[in-house]
């Protein structure tokens, strides 16, 4: 008998529990059911349907940072940091998962073929690779903000 009142008690407490979701400020959460996105929770407090809903994305607005290191096939060997930020949710939320792949893959094609450079051109290589990934990148809702090339 004081198990089922406890579970009484405990179910809908933890269902309540799970329905509040709070977004810290600087983030965004996604917010799928059923596998497809309903919608976006800025931040603040939002109640959600514990059982149906899901955060897919806990999308940080502040920027990130990613190390990326070389060579591409037929690219000189160059490591490096690309510091990049989400602008626009909503646009970034579908390739979310894959954008650590679309920025290595974009700096090793922004490298290919470019020549060798001494340590005094290399800011200006990064400035090549910045324009090159935020071509890529603008469409998606992202922008790359710092690109720092390493000594080979």
């Amino acid at each position: 008998m004081t198990i089922l009142l406890t579970l009484l008690l405990l179910v809908p407490a933890a269902l309540i529990a799970a329905a509040i979701k709070v977004v810290p400020t600087g983030q965004v959460y996604s917010l799928y059911r059923h596998g497809k996105p309903v919608r976006l929770l800025q931040a603040g407090t939002h109640l959600v349907l514990p059982l149906l809903d899901r955060v897919a994305h806990k999308i940080n607005l502040a920027g990130q940072m990613l190390r990326f290191e070389g060579p591409a096939a037929d690219a000189h060997d160059v490591r490096g940091t690309v510091y990049w930020q989400v602008l626009e949710p909503e646009r970034a939320d579908p390739v979310f998962e894959q954008v650590d792949q679309l920025i290595r893959h974009g700096a090793q094609e922004a490298l290919r073929g470019q020549p060798e450079v001494d340590h005094a051109d290399r800011r200006d290589l990064g400035a090549r690779v910045k324009q090159s990934l935020n071509n890529a990148l603008r469409e998606r809702g992202m922008m790359v903000t710092r690109v720092e090339l390493d000594a080979a």
